[in-house]
């Protein structure tokens, strides 16, 4: 799925050796020229170039017609998050406030009440926010924390770093996102200037790993553009190729910002069985549909909707992006 950067030197792609690296910071300077080494291939010496082993049905870009099942999603959603939380380092939860990063902490919360992994670090779950002072997601955030009983940590990334005295430290910021990330993708700095940060200071507090909501918005449809998809085809369709550029972006983003301080991030979304379950969906069940009561993510929605124990507040779970 390309969760971890790889870059192979495209002018060496026809000879022998390969130079094949996570950085282009740590390569040779003669080798001026990098490309992505594309997810789900193996390069093989001996058969002389990149072969696809990741081939999912979905990635053909056929039309599922499984029926939806909130049981079975919702099943493979636990055991994704359960997966990642194998560790035995100080980890937490970077919560947004959002749907996915919400259902995240809410799983995780569960499972450590009744595991003794909760002794690792402390007895609570540790949840990490960061953004502009008094936006709706930090509150959001905030209300999911107390709600779920974690630890929370709360980073402010305000226009006045960049106004006052820290004027330089804003500036230098930037320049190492821009180092680390190795991207000039507007969208992606911008995304990863206060990750990047947040990550500062979460390494400070000696986590070593945490886990993280992308490629939510990819599989389930869940960027407001999808409102307007004519139809279950062109749903699907779209899905699957932004879940294939998610290597370029998002992934890039939540992989480089935070190995840049030495923090894992774990992507639970993105877990092949994960994956394939959502993807088997028949995407009508997916599509926005407001007369139905569908909003974004629907599916995903459902499967936590549990009156009797509930995962997170109603307003929290269907709350829609803004």
């Amino acid at each position: 799925m390309g969760i971890v950067t790889l870059l192979i030197s495209d002018w060496l792609l026809w000879t022998l050796p390969k130079e094949i690296s996570h950085s282009t910071t740590r390569t040779r300077p003669s080798l001026s020229r990098f490309v992505s080494f594309p997810p789900g291939h193996l390069y093989s010496s001996k058969q002389g170039g990149l072969r696809r082993w990741y081939n999912p049905q979905w990635f053909l870009e056929k039309i599922p017609s499984t029926p939806y099942d909130p049981f079975v999603l919702h099943e493979a959603f636990e055991k994704a998050v359960l997966k990642r939380l194998m560790t035995d380092v100080p980890f937490g939860v970077l919560l947004s406030g959002a749907l996915d990063s919400s259902l995240v902490a809410a799983v995780a919360c569960r499972y450590l009440a009744k595991s003794e992994a909760a002794r690792q670090w402390r007895s609570q779950l540790h949840t990490f926010c960061v953004g502009l002072e008094g936006s709706p997601d930090l509150k959001a955030a905030r209300e999911v924390a107390d709600y779920l009983g974690t630890h929370h940590h709360e980073f402010h990334f305000t226009v006045q770093i960049f106004l006052n005295l820290r004027l330089q430290e804003g500036i230098d910021a930037l320049e190492e996102v821009i180092y680390h990330v190795e991207t000039y993708d507007v969208t992606t700095v911008r995304a990863s200037t206060p990750m990047f940060l947040m990550s500062h200071k979460i390494k400070s507090l000696g986590v070593k790993m945490v886990l993280s909501g992308e490629g939510s918005d990819e599989i389930f449809g869940g960027y407001l553009y999808f409102h307007k998809a004519p139809n279950k085809e062109e749903f699907h369709q779209e899905t699957c190729q932004k879940i294939k550029g998610l290597h370029l972006y998002d992934c890039l983003r939540a992989n480089k910002s935070t190995s840049a301080w030495g923090i894992e991030a774990r992507v639970l979304f993105l877990d092949k069985e994960f994956i394939k379950t959502a993807m088997d969906i028949d995407p009508g069940w997916k599509m926005i549909m407001p007369d139905l009561g569908r909003i974004e993510k629907w599916v995903l929605r459902k499967a936590f909707d549990d009156d009797q124990k509930p995962y997170l507040p109603k307003h929290i779970l269907y709350r829609q992006k803004e």
